[in-house]
């Protein structure tokens, strides 16, 4: 199931091929962007990988750590792509356990004083 003598793929196309971005442009954008990391350093979306290459994938809130088992350049089914990979990631943790407030589901969009209010407890602000 690798592709090439040595194994190698583009880390962009590894990361789509096991389902872990909707598009191959979604996966070279978020390695431009600098969310994908390994060794701690961004990389380029050219960049071959092989099994036993640890990739960080930032996501807003928490960061997803994978270890390439297996290495594809073609998308594959979500079965065959979660033995692709070994996860590493931390525990995530829930906004109801970190005592953020959070929103009942059914009641409706924000007000504008409750926006400004969440915006506040959160640390936006707005230059005026």
């Amino acid at each position: 199931m690798s592709d090439g003598p040595t194994g190698a793929v583009r880390v962009d196309a590894w990361l789509w091929s096991v389902r872990m971005f909707k598009t191959r442009s979604a996966a070279t954008e978020a390695c431009r962007a600098g969310k994908i990391k390994i060794d701690g350093e961004p990389v380029k979306p050219a960049l071959k990988i092989s099994p036993g290459t640890k990739v960080h994938i930032s996501r807003p809130g928490y960061v997803v750590i994978l270890e390439v088992v297996h290495t594809h350049s073609k998308r594959v089914g979500a079965p065959v792509a979660r033995v692709a990979y070994r996860d590493h990631s931390p525990e995530q943790i829930k906004p109801r356990e970190v005592g953020l407030p959070v929103r009942e589901r059914g009641t409706g969009r924000p007000t504008k004083r409750e926006r400004r209010q969440l915006e506040l407890l959160r640390g936006y602000t707005k230059d005026r």
